[in-house]
């Protein structure tokens, strides 16, 4: 017994001796760590957060401790960095050790486990990178290079809007099958119609990929990945839009297998499967079926909906501020004229212009948080050690609207980029593209976009609100993780009925079903592209079809003429329904917005 007291004893010392050891090097670790709030066992930092604008407890945070400090997603440690003196030294003075890709399960998931560039790390980040970097230039100077797959596109675009016959349009409808389009021109060689429904259906997945980013869901499952997992929820929606993305671009990639030739390179996949086929002998190749398809979908994400969101962003803002539209009409005329398309090489000669569109993507701070990094081994900075393999977040936000930096940071004002002289004058605070090691590959596709499509549409078209111009709201309606924006001019906030869905035909709900073949209890997969063009302020009649399935689950009310849904207001895009009950008593109506089958 004696024997044991003591062996016990000697344990419990042990075990205080270690604790005690832990807990002291806890705190000299946590003693030299940036400043921070205090967080909470499991929860960290996240209830002090507000769900619709985490950026503006970013910024509130920096008021308190600092331009370097340190918060807890969760159990995770993230030390977030503020102002452009702060993010430009790490990312650019310090881009070795602060340029690996961060934590974000959300950005694990699009990329399988880190394939692609996005989400890769190492060699593999580096030797994908440079391909694909190399790639897209060889393409700009190709026999079709990518501005006159712009210019293109911009014609297309334009022809498109010529069919409203200057009626009220959602525009996002428009930019972002023409932006898209852009990208699978160069990634498979083609372009689509903007009706081809495998076309549409691909961008309505595309869609959710932001939309999840940037909603509370999207935020949790960041934090806790492995019980979000288990919910239901409609971050499940990301997941199967990730699925969809993939079958397609793998299609396409069987085709490009099946046509290849070596001697005539077609566009991206063409060149990414004949490096495949160099180095299939290469144990240690980054070059196989995974890598391009994750490669693939990383142009698309980052290609299309950024970039089409600030085009649409960008519109609103002329909208509201007819003034400077008009000063880009009038450099236009001077410089391009009506006879020939705008070209790349008009940029150096229109200030104005690009001051506006450099003013549009700074205002808008479309990655507000930026994409997460995380540093490759300890680091002394500003005075604080951060341990190696802790989560960066360079607050984007903090730079664009860095008052240091911009006279009237929270304001638009296309000053900011000019000179007293009103020619362009560059600012290396402009980070929307992030900086250093890890700017969006995409830069100068970008750029180039939104210049071409920009100019081409106002030199064809003046824009026009229907509502007056106090009345145009610029808040982004998402704003977590990235800020989206559904403008039309007839968007509204006071309370209505429903979803409008007006037919292009006169049935009763029994030649509905005879229209589109359903049957009693069951639809088929319907897929119809959407635009706002109004308002209706009816009550819903009686009769009502409840989708108890599809995206978004809705509840559909039925007349002569309309579909109505008694639903919130569905954002621009696609309803695909798949499943469908009738029932007599449809729920509460909240706010709504007409929306047209195109």
């Amino acid at each position: 017994m004696e024997l044991f007291g003591v062996t016990a004893l000697l344990l419990i010392v042990c075990a205080v001796f270690i604790l005690a050891t832990i807990v002291r090097t806890r705190r000299q670790e946590t003693a030299r760590l940036p400043p921070g709030p205090t967080p909470l066992p499991i929860l960290g930092n996240l209830l002090q957060f507000s769900g619709k604008e985490v950026f503006k407890t970013f910024i509130k945070f920096a008021e308190k401790y600092g331009s370097v400090y340190t918060v807890y997603m969760g159990m995770e440690r993230i030390v977030v960095l503020c102002g452009y003196d702060t993010v430009k030294s790490a990312l650019i003075e310090h881009g070795e050790i602060f340029g690996a890709r961060g934590h974000m399960p959300l950005l694990d998931k699009l990329s399988s486990g880190g394939h692609g560039i996005a989400g890769s790390n190492g060699e593999r980040w580096k030797q994908l990178r440079r391909f694909s970097l190399t790639t897209l230039r060889n393409f700009g100077m190709g026999k079709r290079s990518i501005e006159e797959r712009i210019q293109e596109e911009a014609h297309f675009l334009t022809e498109e809007f010529r069919k409203t016959n200057g009626q009220p349009v959602e525009p996002f409808f428009y930019l972002s099958r023409a932006v898209s389009n852009v990208i699978c021109s160069v990634v498979f060689g083609h372009r689509f119609e903007y009706d081809d429904q495998r076309f549409l259906q691909m961008l309505h997945y595309l869609n959710e990929i932001p939309k999840c980013a940037a909603s509370v869901w999207g935020q949790w499952y960041n934090v806790y990945p492995k019980v979000m997992e288990k919910i239901p929820g409609p971050h499940h929606r990301f997941f199967q839009a990730i699925e969809r993305i993939e079958e397609f671009i793998r299609e396409k990639i069987k085709m490009h297998q099946e046509t290849l030739d070596p001697n005539f390179t077609r566009d991206f996949i063409d060149v990414f499967l004949l490096k495949m086929e160099q180095e299939k002998d290469t144990t240690s190749t980054e070059f196989h079926m995974d890598a391009l398809v994750h490669t693939t979908i990383d142009l698309f994400a980052a290609g299309t909906e950024t970039v089409s969101t600030t085009l649409q962003y960008g519109l609103l803002i002329l909208l509201k501020h007819p003034e400077v539209e008009e000063r880009i009409h009038q450099e236009i005329n001077q410089v391009i004229g009506r006879n020939r398309s705008p070209c790349v090489e008009d940029r150096a000669r229109m200030p104005y212009t690009d001051a506006v569109i450099h003013e549009i993507q700074r205002f808008i701070d479309l990655l507000p948080l930026g994409i997460p990094h995380k540093v490759t081994q300890d680091i002394e900075f500003n005075g604080y050690v951060i341990p190696k393999d802790t989560t960066i977040y360079p607050l984007l936000n903090s730079v664009l609207q860095d008052p240091k930096q911009y006279m009237r940071p929270h304001e638009f004002n296309p000053g900011h980029f000019l000179d007293d002289k009103g020619k362009f004058c560059r600012n290396d605070a402009f980070m929307p593209f992030s900086a250093g090691k890890r700017i969006c590959v995409g830069e100068g596709l970008a750029r180039m976009e939104l210049f071409l499509f920009i100019s081409t549409i106002l030199q064809n078209f003046t824009l026009k609100s229907v509502v007056a111009l106090e009345d145009i709201d610029l808040t982004p309606s998402l704003s977590g993780v990235i800020k989206l924006r559904c403008c039309g001019g007839c968007t509204h906030s006071e309370r209505m009925w429903g979803n409008a869905i007006p037919f292009p035909f006169q049935q009763h709900y029994s030649l509905f079903q005879s229209r589109f073949e359903l049957k009693p209890g069951q639809i088929g997969s319907i897929l119809m592209p959407l635009k706002t063009y109004g308002r209706l302020q009816e009550p819903p009649p009686n009769n009502l079809l409840h989708i108890t399935s599809g995206m978004p689950p809705l509840n559909l009310c039925i007349t002569l003429q309309s579909l109505y849904s008694i639903h919130p207001p569905l954002s621009n895009g696609f309803l695909l329904f798949s499943h469908a009950s009738v029932s007599p008593s449809p729920p509460p109506a909240t706010e709504f917005s007409q929306l047209t089958v195109i």
